[in-house]
């Protein structure tokens, strides 16, 4: 079987970021977002190293908006991204997709600590296969897996770029659809499965050098009424390098370490280079 191993070392990316932030000195709300779209491409002929033609992109939709008053705040973020690939003989396939909502409702207690409640949903928006398997088997579609983590915890927030939250008494539910009962951890026959455990988190985004900077959003859940060692990981890295006003390198690297839904740990990693228009 052929190997695509060659795109790594003719990768051609291209991706356009728009960013938007909106601040009303009139109002309580603040907004921003970002929109990207990231093209890759690699043709061969007469090649004799080998190869497959292959296309793909990713768009992705980064938007928070976030309300400040008083001792109250309350930030919300959306996370969405969906990828599609197409090698020569292979056909197409879906390489990305991802819907994340994150809301956290705070009350400040003291300096740099506040109160919270925490909602957070993780999806995906359409089918997912196992290729490995003639004809292909479905793993996965719209909200099966679903994941809903609620909670009331404390949070330290020293600046925008780094906080940690905690929370010792959230729930976590699982949901699935008729077809795949039994699986991601619900009892067989059931679409849903419900938990109550310690649930952590940590946001921090640093300036490396100039025009060089990551970000790290880590979270951790444990269950207490099962398998309480076993813990559920779910960390994401980005790395950005301007290289200019409309250049820059990224690379995007995700974790999840989740024993209900796979004995192994997840990887994906994208890499791109990126034309960026700011506005």
């Amino acid at each position: 079987m052929k190997r695509i191993i060659v795109l790594c070392f003719v990768l051609a990316g291209v991706s356009i970021n728009a960013q938007e932030k909106e601040v009303d000195s009139t109002s309580n709300w603040t907004k921003k977002g970002a929109f990207t779209l990231l093209f890759n491409q690699s043709s061969f002929s007469n090649w004799i190293a080998g190869g497959e033609n292959s296309v793909s992109g990713t768009v992705s939709i980064n938007y928070d908006f976030n309300y400040k008053k008083g001792d109250w705040s309350w930030d919300n973020k959306i996370i969405t991204k969906y990828g599609i690939s197409n090698i020569s003989g292979t056909g197409t396939r879906k390489t990305d997709d991802q819907f994340e909502f994150n809301s956290l409702l705070g009350k400040k207690a003291s300096n740099n600590w506040s109160y919270s409640l925490l909602l957070n949903i993780r999806s995906q928006f359409t089918t997912g296969y196992d290729y490995s398997t003639t004809p292909r088997t479905e793993t996965s579609s719209f909200f099966a897996p679903g994941y809903v983590t609620i909670g009331p915890g404390m949070v330290y927030k020293k600046s925008d770029n780094f906080n940690i939250h905690l929370s010792p008494a959230t729930t976590k539910a699982t949901f699935v659809s008729d077809q795949f009962a039994g699986q991601y951890g619900t009892d067989p026959g059931k679409t849903s499965r419900y938990e109550l455990g310690f649930y952590g988190a940590l946001y921090y985004k640093a300036t490396l050098m100039e025009n060089v900077t990551v970000e790290n959003i880590l979270n951790a859940y444990s269950n207490y009424l099962e398998d309480a060692q076993n813990i559920d990981v779910n960390y994401q890295l980005n790395f950005v390098m301007q290289i200019n006003k409309y250049l820059s390198t990224n690379l995007n690297f995700h974790m999840i370490v989740d024993d209900n839904a796979s004995s192994r740990v997840q990887f994906k990693e994208v890499f791109g280079l990126g034309v960026n228009y700011i506005f």
